[in-house]
């Protein structure tokens, strides 16, 4: 915790360099009123820590502000060209489902659907796309419920790897 000469000089360091320190951290910011005010609030707060600073007797602190200052405006520019943030007065527009992606995922399936043998494809159709149940497939195969169950399992992975080829599936 800071004693109370440090506080005393802190307050005068304050009275004394913030309204020039505020005038070149909004010259810094290109008027930007709020990156202006958290310059000067990140360079008093450095200034705080800093008791060397605080010490007029070593130099001259507007000097190590107004380089303080510049340096958090240049650190606030790098980052922000990294981020490249985006400030808008409204949300972004939602996508309008248009049905492509459904157009699309079902030509995916249908090409995937033509790479199975003509037993596995059968199998899938009957059960997944027009709804039979296993009995009633059989019954329409000419097969044993267990032979539908088998087809229908080897064929979901067959369909599966084929749409993995594509990325539909992961």
């Amino acid at each position: 915790m800071k004693d109370a000469a440090e506080e005393a000089l802190m307050r005068a360091l304050h009275e004394e360099h913030a309204a020039a320190l505020w005038s070149y951290a909004l010259h810094l910011t290109s008027g930007d009123r709020v990156r202006a005010e958290d310059v000067v609030q990140e360079t008093l707060l450095r200034a705080w820590r800093s008791t060397t600073v605080l010490d007029q007797s070593q130099g001259s602190a507007r000097a190590w502000l107004f380089t303080v200052a510049r340096r958090i405006a240049i650190d606030g520019w790098r980052s922000a060209s990294a981020r490249s943030e985006v400030t808008t007065d409204r949300p972004p527009d939602r996508p309008v489902a248009d049905g492509t992606d459904r157009a699309v995922q079902g030509w995916l399936v249908a090409e995937a659907l033509g790479e199975l043998s003509e037993r596995h494809r059968e199998v899938l159709v009957l059960c997944y796309f027009q709804g039979y149940s296993v009995a009633d497939a059989a019954t329409k195969l000419g097969v044993a419920e267990g032979t539908v169950k088998s087809r229908t399992h080897y064929a979901l992975r067959a369909l599966r790897l084929a749409l993995e080829e594509r990325g539909v599936t992961q």
